[in-house]
């Protein structure tokens, strides 16, 4: 500790959930994402998430240092278990004089990021012809897999399931209008998903068996997995792991020891580790996808994309005025 400290100059800049609607950028997000992730990945710039559990709910730290980048950060989530609720909030620190920068609501990047990661991975394994796409899921998760796949490749058509109807015929409605692709709303998953060279999962079943199964999928279809993050997660069959010639993973030793669907396939058998590789290996070009075979990119999400987007959207902010700059602030402290 020391007396010897100053305020951050320009002073922290607070940014709310309508300040990142109006900012965020697809195409600058998947860019910002795929250039960060083709950098070397640097260890100990990301460690693993720590979660401190209470009698109520939990709370996640997910820290990163972004290699090259100006800010360093994290992501906290605090959720009440008790009436189902969650807050984030991204804090960014300026790595030339450690002043705390922006205090972001994180809850509309957790959403970017994830699908805009997703669409990262899908620029290296996707074939340029043009494709239909199943989504399973029609809730905030899966409109922003296919807003932000719809970037990066050409989608011909989409099927959408949901269990209610309501939701996959609205998803499909109001989708379709703003991306000008045909979107059919189906009951069934096995349906949706069946012959689809592309299918975007974003939602898990209530009872957390899988939402979609091997025998539905196609030989050499891509397959972006983002709901099973935690070990009691489940989203894809064991058999269907089994199955893919190469595992992308967003965080390597989380996917691998953290996601549900890939301890249910160890569990079952299938040495499924030795297929997966991280997303750096890929977007750097140092792994490239098999000629033939499934391709799954699974992602438990990771503070490293927080702070890469957070980072982009704050320069933004900046260039555009957006944003509460705080009258209070936090001390630097020479030490």
């Amino acid at each position: 500790m020391s007396d010897d400290g100053f305020l951050a100059d320009p002073p922290t800049l607070f940014l709310t959930d309508a300040d990142i609607s109006a900012l965020e950028d697809w195409d600058a997000a998947i860019t910002a994402l795929r250039d960060a992730y083709a950098r070397p990945e640097h260890p100990g710039a990301t460690p693993e998430r720590a979660v401190a559990m209470t009698a109520t709910g939990w709370q996640r730290v997910m820290p990163s240092a972004p290699a090259g980048g100006r800010f360093a950060g994290s992501k906290t989530i605090a959720a009440s278990l008790q009436n189902g609720l969650a807050s984030y909030l991204i804090t960014l620190f300026d790595q030339q004089d450690s002043r705390l920068a922006a205090l972001i609501d994180g809850n509309r990047i957790t959403g970017i990021r994830t699908a805009a990661t997703a669409a990262a991975a899908l620029t290296a394994l996707l074939p340029s012809q043009p494709v239909t796409a199943a989504v399973v899921g029609s809730g905030f998760e899966a409109r922003a897999q296919l807003r932000a796949a719809a970037r990066v490749a050409r989608l011909e058509r989409v099927r959408v399931t949901s269990p209610t109807r309501a939701n996959r015929e609205r998803f499909a409605d109001e989708l379709s209008a703003e991306l000008d692709i045909p979107i059919e709303p189906v009951a069934r998953p096995e349906d949706a998903v069946g012959g689809a060279p592309l299918v975007l999962c974003a939602a898990r079943s209530r009872d957390e068996t899988p939402t979609v199964r091997s025998d539905w999928v196609a030989p050499d279809a891509t397959i972006v997995s983002v709901g099973s993050t935690t070990p009691a997660q489940h989203e894809l069959d064991p058999v269907l792991l089994s199955r893919a010639s190469l595992i992308v993973a967003d965080a390597r030793d989380e996917v691998v020891h953290d996601s549900g669907d890939m301890i249910a396939a160890r569990a079952a058998g299938f040495d499924v580790d030795a297929a997966t590789v991280s997303l750096h290996d890929l977007l750097s070009g140092s792994v490239t996808r098999p000629a033939t075979g499934i391709a799954i990119y699974k992602s438990t999400g990771s503070g490293f994309q927080d702070i890469v987007l957070a980072a982009q959207l704050y320069d933004r902010a900046v260039a555009t005025g957006r944003g509460m700059p705080l009258p209070v602030g936090i001390l630097s402290i020479r030490k």
